[in-house]
């Protein structure tokens, strides 16, 4: 694995604070940033390593990690659970694997100790490779993808590029702001002949329609005229499935809120199965009324006075 200094790349030291890998992030962040840089490959391979830098050092938890570990921060938590399998079943190969070696492998951070520490632990050793040497799942990859509502309302494909592969996903109908699906061996390659690591992606999706989703139901407000209010009439509106023709009934009110059965949002790999669509009237009053609409609403309004 390829080590990246991660203190160099920020150009802060191993005892720096959380705010000053705050602030040399910010600082490096705005001055490499591709917008900044259009064309220029290097400066987007020199962004991808300061926000990587940022996500590890930023993280007391990973941070610790990659100052044991180094180049091989990612795999610590299996490092360690082999190495607590390797002290509690013995060691029958002569002598102690730890030995000479624990003092350096563990505080080394340029990863070339700490490989020929873990090759002798699981069999690449002084043994000639007789011991079975240990499997690891490689590390799990999260990426965010973001598409529009309309686009969620219909199954689709999308093509995203992690880490310089292009995936081509099929997106099913139904996805939900924030839902995590999972690519099965699109992480990172195992270690030791292990399977590879896992794809989550997680979904944020941005409402480019009218409509506000709630769950599988939508919900639209639709302006309507005082006289076809009063009078009632027809109004023809937009779903996401085409246009729809409603009966507006006589003396209807501001705010009166019908239902569409199956007009609303897509279940979630369910075919065919759709939430409701929601529509409240909204009565709109007309304005720049000419003298006889005045005068006509005058009567009304005396008319009213007789009841």
């Amino acid at each position: 694995m390829d080590y990246i200094d991660y203190y160099k790349i920020l150009g802060v030291n191993k005892d720096a604070t959380a705010e000053d890998i705050k602030k040399a992030y910010r600082k490096l962040a705005r001055k490499h940033h591709p917008d900044l840089n259009p064309n220029d490959k290097e400066a987007v391979k020199l962004f991808q390593q300061i926000n990587e830098a940022h996500e590890v050092l930023s993280d007391p938890e990973k941070r610790k990690k990659y100052d044991q570990y180094g180049a091989d921060w990612k795999h610590a938590d299996q490092f360690e659970e082999a190495k607590r399998q390797q002290q509690a079943s013995g060691y029958s190969g002569g002598g102690n694997p730890f030995s000479g070696r624990e003092h350096y492998a563990f505080n080394t951070d340029d990863g070339g100790d700490f490989s020929d520490f873990f090759a002798s632990m699981f069999g690449s050793g002084g043994d000639g490779g007789r011991r079975r040497q240990t499997k690891f799942k490689g590390q799990d990859y999260r990426a965010a993808l973001q598409i529009n509502l309309s686009e969620a309302y219909k199954t689709h494909q999308q093509t995203f590029t992690v880490n310089g592969k292009n995936i081509r996903i099929t997106v099913p109908a139904g996805i939900e702001n924030r839902q995590e699906i999972k690519i099965a061996g699109y992480g990172a390659p195992g270690v030791n002949g292990g399977p590879n690591g896992d794809l989550y992606i997680t979904f944020d999706i941005h409402n480019d329609t009218p409509f506000v989703r709630k769950d599988n139901d939508l919900y639209l407000d639709v302006p309507l005229d005082l006289y076809k209010a009063v009078l009632g009439g027809n109004e023809t509106i937009d779903t996401m499935s085409g246009k729809v023709k409603l009966t507006i009934a006589p003396e209807t009110q501001n705010g009166t809120k019908v239902r569409l059965k199956g007009k609303g949002f897509p279940v979630y790999k369910k075919d065919d199965v759709f939430g409701d669509l929601y529509v409240t009237y909204q009565i709109r009053l007309p304005r720049n009324l000419t003298e006889k609409e005045k005068e006509l609403f005058k009567e009304l309004a005396r008319e009213a006075e007789k009841k």
